[in-house]
C-alpha cells in the first residue's frame, strides 16, 4: 500500500489519455494532490505545457487539448460548466477526484454545446499524499467546522467529505476493508458506519475481500491530546512544529522550499532522525558534497570535461539540496537555543510520562515565571499540567492559569485549558492516555524503565503506537474498538474466541481531527511484514491543534472543568506518595 503511487498513477492515466501538448486544468483541492505526487519534470514528460485552475484568466489557445482535474464540489463543476460554455481549448478530457451524479454529468453533457469533451472519468484520488504511508484530507478547522451542535456530533458537510474521502483512498488502494472505530467516540462510530455503507452497495468497485481483510481502523484525536502538544525532536516533526509545513512546503527566511521524501533522498533517508543524529548526517552530507566538488574541480583532459557536463544536473541538484538542508538545521537550532526548548520539552515529558506531581509543579512555576521562555511554550506546559493532574486531589490549575496569566499568556489562551478539557478531558478519552495513573501501572513501567532511557526528550509514545501494538499482537479488544456493520452485513470471521482479533497484514488508520509527524514516525518503524498507513482530517502541530480547540471553545458548549482540586490529605494519598518515592 503506497498513497504516493497510487495518486501518481491516476495522473499517470489521465495525462496519457490526451496525447499532444496539453493544458492541465486543477482546482483548489486537486492543486495540492497533484504538486505531491507529481514533479514539474515529470509533467513536462507529458507535453504539459501549462498548469493553471478554473476560474483564473487564460488566453484562448484552441491549438491545445485541456486535461480537467477537480474535485466534483458544486463550485468546481460550476467552473467547469463556465469552461464548456465559453471554451478556450480544441478539446477537454475530464477527471474527477471522485464519484460524479448522474445529474451532474447531465449538466455537464448540456454545458458541452460545442461538443469538445473527449472523455470523462472518476480518478479516486480525493486527498493528499504526503509519504507513502501518511495522507491528510487537508480538511483545517478552522476555517472548516468539525463538530455539530456537540463534541458528539459531526457538521453534516464535515461527515460527508469525510466519508467521500475515505471511500476514495479505498478505491485508489483497491481495499475492501472490515472497519473498527473507538467505542467510546461517537464521531468514529458514525464515520464507520457511513464508510462500511458506501463500500458495501452493489457496483460500487470491484474489491474483493481477502482471506485476511485488510483493516481500516477509526480512531478520535480527542482521545490523545497530547502528542500534538509536545515538543518534537525528530526531523520532519521537528520542522513542521517550529517552520510549519504545508503541501509539503516549507519557509526559510521567506524563501520556499520543497521537503519531499520521493525527490529528496536526504530527507526520505533522515526524515524520523532524532535532533542529535541529524546533525551528524548532515555533516556526513556536507562532506559528500565537497568531495563531489574536489572531484569535479580537476578537469585536465576531454573525458573529465564530459563527465563534469554530464554530471552537472545532478552536482547542481545537490548543491541546492545540501543548501536547504544546512539551512533548516540552522533554523531549527536557533529556535531552540532562543526560546530554551531543551528546558521546556524535558518538562513536557516528564508531564507526559511520569507522575512525580511535587518536582513537576515546582519546575513549571519557574518556567512560568522565566522571562526568556516564549508565552506560547508557557501555555503548552499548562495545558499539559491541566491534561495531567485533571483528576489528581492536590493539582493546582487554577493557581497555575493565574500565575500564567501574570506572565505573558493572554486571558484567551488561559481558557483554553476549559476548552481543552472540556473537550479532551478524561471523560472523553477512551483507554489510559497517562501510563503512570495508578500504583500499579506506575511500578509496572518503573521497573520496566530500570533498562534506561536513550534520550529523556523523546520518552513519549503515542497513544497510537499503544493501540496498534495491541492490534498486532492480538489483544485489541472489540468490546474496545468494536466492528462497524450494517443491517446486511455481519461481524466478520477475523474475530476469534475472547473478543480478539486475528493479526491484519494490511491495516489503515485514520485519525478524526488530525493526525502528527509523531504518530506518522511510530506507523513507519512498524511497517515490515505488516503494512500500515496513517492518514488524518489535518497534519497537527501544536499550533493547528490549539486553533482547532479554540474553534471548539466558539462553536460548543463546553463546561467549565478548571479549579483547584486540594483536598485535606489522605491516608491513600499519603500510602501512594510513599510508594512512588521508594521507585526510582
Amino acid at each position: 500500500m503506497d498513497v504516493c503511487r497510487a495518486v501518481a498513477e491516476y495522473i499517470e492515466r489521465m495525462l496519457v489519455a490526451s496525447p499532444g501538448l496539453k493544458v492541465l486544468l486543477l482546482d483548489e483541492h486537486t492543486t495540492p494532490t497533484v504538486s505531491a505526487a507529481f514533479t514539474q519534470s515529470q509533467l513536462l514528460a507529458h507535453e504539459v505545457y501549462l498548469v493553471t485552475t478554473v476560474g483564473a484568466h487564460r488566453d484562448r489557445m484552441a491549438h491545445l487539448q485541456c486535461v480537467v482535474f477537480v474535485r466534483p464540489d458544486d463550485a468546481s463543476l460550476a467552473a467547469v460548466r463556465q469552461e464548456l460554455m465559453r471554451p478556450r481549448y480544441g478539446s477537454y478530457y475530464l477527471g474527477f477526484s471522485n464519484a460524479v451524479s448522474k445529474s451532474a454529468i447531465e449538466a455537464l453533457a448540456e454545458a458541452d454545446t460545442h461538443q469538445l469533451v473527449k472523455e470523462v472519468h472518476e480518478y479516486y484520488a480525493d486527498y493528499l499524499p504526503v509519504t507513502p504511508t501518511l495522507f491528510s484530507l487537508s480538511y483545517e478547522v478552522p476555517p472548516a467546522q468539525l463538530w455539530g451542535a456537540t463534541p458528539e456530533s459531526w457538521n453534516g458537510a464535515a461527515l460527508a467529505r469525510h466519508t467521500e474521502a475515505l471511500v476514495a483512498l479505498l478505491l485508489s488502494l483497491r481495499k475492501r476493508p472490515v472497519v473498527r472505530y473507538e467505542r467510546k467516540s461517537a464521531l468514529a462510530r458514525a464515520l464507520a458506519e457511513a464508510v462500511t455503507a458506501q463500500t458495501t452497495q452493489p457496483g460500487l468497485a470491484d474489491l474483493r475481500r481477502a482471506d485476511v481483510p485488510p483493516l481500516l481502523l477509526i480512531v478520535d484525536r480527542r482521545s490523545d491530546p497530547v502528542t500534538p502538544l509536545l515538543t518534537q525532536w525528530t526531523y520532519q516533526a521537528m520542522v513542521h512544529e517550529l517552520v510549519g509545513i504545508r503541501n509539503g512546503r516549507t519557509r526559510i527566511r521567506d524563501t520556499e522550499v520543497v521537503l519531499s521524501a520521493d525527490n529528496d533522498p536526504f530527507f526520505a533517508e533522515n526524515m524520523y532522525d532524532n535532533y542529535g543524529d541529524l546533525g551528524a548526517a548532515i555533516k556526513e552530507y556536507v562532506s559528500q558534497f565537497q568531495a563531489k566538488t574536489h572531484s569535479s574541480a580537476s578537469l585536465e583532459t576531454v573525458q573529465d570535461m564530459k563527465r563534469f557536463v554530464e554530471e552537472y544536473p545532478e552536482f547542481q541538484r545537490l548543491r541546492g539540496n545540501v543548501s536547504k538542508h544546512v539551512a533548516l538545521l540552522g533554523e531549527l537550532s536557533r529556535r531552540i537555543d532562543e526560546e530554551h526548548l531543551l528546558q521546556v520539552s524535558e518538562l513536557e515529558q516528564s508531564l507526559a510520562g511520569t507522575e512525580n506531581h511535587a518536582a513537576d509543579l515546582r519546575t513549571l512555576k519557574e518556567l512560568i515565571t522565566n522571562t526568556q521562555i516564549s508565552a506560547q511554550a508557557k501555555l503548552r506546559l499548562v495545558l499539559l499540567y491541566a491534561l495531567r493532574f485533571e483528576r489528581y486531589p492536590g493539582a493546582q490549575t487554577q493557581s497555575i492559569l493565574t500565575l500564567a496569566r501574570a506572565n505573558g499568556v493572554s486571558d484567551a489562551d488561559a481558557a483554553l485549558a476549559d476548552a481543552l478539557l472540556g473537550l479532551c478531558g478524561a471523560d472523553s478519552r477512551q483507554g489510559d492516555l497517562f501510563a503512570h495513573t495508578t500504583l500499579f501501572s506506575r511500578g509496572k513501567s518503573a521497573l520496566t524503565g530500570l533498562r534506561g532511557v536513550d534520550n529523556v526528550y523523546t520518552q513519549h509514545s503515542p497513544q497510537l503506537a499503544t493501540t496498534l501494538d495491541s492490534l498486532f499482537r492480538g489483544k485489541l479488544r472489540t468490546g474496545a474498538y468494536p466492528f462497524a456493520s450494517t443491517p446486511t452485513q455481519d461481524v466478520p470471521a477475523t474475530v476469534i474466541p475472547g473478543g480478539q482479533c486475528v493479526r491484519p497484514r494490511d491495516v489503515i488508520v485514520f485519525v478524526i481531527g488530525g493526525a502528527t509527524y509523531e504518530e506518522a514516525r511510530s506507523v513507519a518503524l512498524l511497517n515490515g511484514e505488516s503494512h500500515v498507513i496513517l492518514g488524518g482530517t489535518t497534519i497537527h502541530n501544536s499550533t493547528s491543534f490549539l486553533a482547532m480547540v479554540r474553534a471548539a471553545a466558539a462553536s460548543l458548549s463546553l463546561a467549565p472543568r478548571v479549579a483547584d482540586t486540594q483536598q485535606p490529605d489522605s491516608l491513600l494519598g499519603r500510602v501512594r506518595r510513599q510508594v512512588e518515592g521508594s521507585i526510582p
